[in-house]
């Protein structure tokens, strides 16, 4: 039988969502790949709030999370991944250690995640690949001040949405944007 794990460091660990079937045991903090992340992608899916992203330009190494796949084929767990963050199947990358087969948009992120694998327990691993899209999305330059006006520029539901996902991000997720809104009064004095 084989071992697949599911990395997470956003909103997969408060809100499994359709994943929960396919998961097994609790999440297990801070033992996966450290990362770099920021709060650069404009989500459609949490109403434009800004979400976490893989960001090599931007992004701050981060430890992640992982929790076990009930699967026993890392295609199976990607189809999983991917139904449950609403994205196409090339959005989820893998490695799978016993085959060398991987995916990612970066190939630094896939040489990491496969440096990672082989120092672990799993036979391979999943995890949610997308890019930071800020600068497509709101036509200027990720920045921490940027981002902070994006922030101010949005709507009631959307700016809701982005407080609950930037304040229940883990701990040790310790951005830029992260630390710059813990100091704003304007963040902290939000509902």
């Amino acid at each position: 039988m084989h071992r697949y794990a599911i990395i997470g460091f956003g909103s997969l660990l408060w809100d499994l969502d359709t994943l929960r079937p396919q998961v097994a045991g609790p999440w297990e903090y801070y033992t996966g790949p450290t990362l770099p992340l920021e709060f650069s992608l404009v989500s459609q899916k949490r109403n434009r709030a800004l979400a976490l992203v893989i960001d090599l330009e931007h992004g701050t190494p981060c430890p992640t999370c992982i929790i076990k796949s009930r699967r026993n084929a890392v295609a199976e767990a990607v189809i999983d991944l991917a139904a449950r963050e609403r994205a196409p199947i090339k959005a989820i990358g893998f490695f799978d250690r016993d085959s060398g087969d991987g995916r990612s948009h970066s190939r630094s992120i896939l040489k990491r995640l496969r440096g990672w694998l082989e120092s672990s327990p799993w036979d391979g691993a999943v995890w949610t690949d997308g890019a930071s899209n800020f600068r497509a999305a709101t036509g200027i330059e990720f920045s921490v001040a940027g981002a902070r006006e994006y922030l101010r520029s949005l709507s009631d539901a959307s700016l809701v949405e982005a407080k609950h996902y930037i304040e229940n991000a883990p701990d040790r997720v310790d951005t830029p944007l992260r630390r710059a809104l813990a100091r704003d009064s304007w963040w902290r004095n939000l509902p």
